[in-house]
């Protein structure tokens, strides 16, 4: 079809390929894993600023007797950053992708981060809605798939804690979400979510899964194009569901972004799970027409989850205007900008 969306490794890669081979001859390998385990060991959880257990605790410690312990109260559970517990359909949420690392990577990257978000927020304006407010999100490449194979030979680096850190006090500063994005390489979607424990056991934080960059041994980033299983992704499901009872959060964020039919191989077998508000969303850059025919191809299939598109500031020919990516049907429930 003339203006078809890229699924061609050779055109889609390349761009984030060309900028995880800058990062790394940027920075050397052996500095790189030293670093990490340093910021891994000295990174600061940062607390949950919409509600805990130590104003509780708190309260009762101050009476002078029995009667003030029992007038206090427990702490409300945790809400989202715009108030309330469930996402969808209270919220639209709109998205900045990308990673400090290289502003090729996404719009997220662009500029000082401060102002990246000041661009997201007047961006979601578009999409809000009285019925409907827009939740801003920032979509973190947290797990970065690597043009070199690294000191674990998997293809893949993690971003340092403090920048996760840093882009979680942004996001709070901004009242969005923080999504962190995982480009797994050679390694898996569950192990990569657990080393992710720390922030995921927050209300305001989501899980993405990016399988384009889910490669087998053998396999190279941007060579070919990634895919990842259902098995793999009800098991990454159940484990983040787990945190949300476990924590007691609001409904959390949890996508997975595709642009070909299997790229989540047998995908009606995903499972929905309660806690996690699960988006499919479509990927690709295009025309207009080509990301049009991706898109009811994609939320026509008989396995329904909530639906996102993806949209590229760069890439895309003619790129959709607020009005009318809401003039699609269905409306999308989440929409990112790269």
């Amino acid at each position: 079809m003339s203006g078809e969306i890229h699924l061609d490794p050779g055109a889609r890669a390349a761009r984030r390929v060309r900028a995880h081979a800058r990062v790394v001859r940027q920075r050397r390998l052996a500095a790189v894993a030293a670093l990490l385990l340093a910021g891994g060991g000295i990174a600061t959880v940062i607390g949950v600023s919409s509600g805990g257990g130590d104003g509780g605790s708190a309260s009762a410690g101050n009476g002078a007797g029995g009667k003030d312990a029992r007038a206090a109260k427990p702490a409300p559970p945790p809400e989202l950053p715009g108030g309330g517990r469930r996402l969808f359909p209270d919220y639209r949420v709109v998205a900045f992708y990308g990673s400090p690392r290289d502003p090729a990577l996404g719009a997220l990257g662009v500029g000082r981060l401060r102002s990246a978000v000041a661009k997201l927020k007047k961006q979601a304006r578009g999409y809000a809605k009285k019925t409907r407010p827009a939740l801003p999100c920032l979509e973190l490449i947290s797990t970065i798939a690597t043009a070199a194979p690294g000191p674990t030979g998997n293809y893949r680096d993690h971003l340092p804690a403090k920048e996760i850190d840093r882009h979680l006090r942004e996001a709070r500063r901004a009242k969005a979400l923080l999504l962190l994005d995982i480009q797994p390489g050679r390694t898996d979607f569950v192990s990569e979510t657990k080393r992710l424990k720390k922030w995921l056991k927050e209300p305001d934080v989501g899980l993405a899964l990016d399988p384009e960059w889910r490669i087998g041994p053998g396999q190279l980033p941007g060579k070919v194009i990634g895919s990842v299983s259902a098995r793999e992704v009800n098991e990454t499901s159940a484990y983040l569901a787990s945190l949300v009872k476990e924590n007691n959060l609001p409904e959390k964020l949890f996508v997975l972004h595709q642009f070909t039919n299997d790229m989540v191989q047998n995908k009606e077998l995903v499972r929905k799970r309660p806690g996690l508000a699960t988006v499919f969303n479509v990927d690709g850059f295009g025309t207009q027409a080509a990301k049009l025919s991706k898109y009811k191809d994609f939320t026509s299939e008989a396995v329904r989850f909530k639906n996102g598109l993806k949209l590229f500031y760069e890439e895309d020919t003619g790129i959709f205007s607020p009005e009318q990516v809401m003039a699609l049907t269905p409306r999308p429930d989440l929409v990112i900008y790269e």
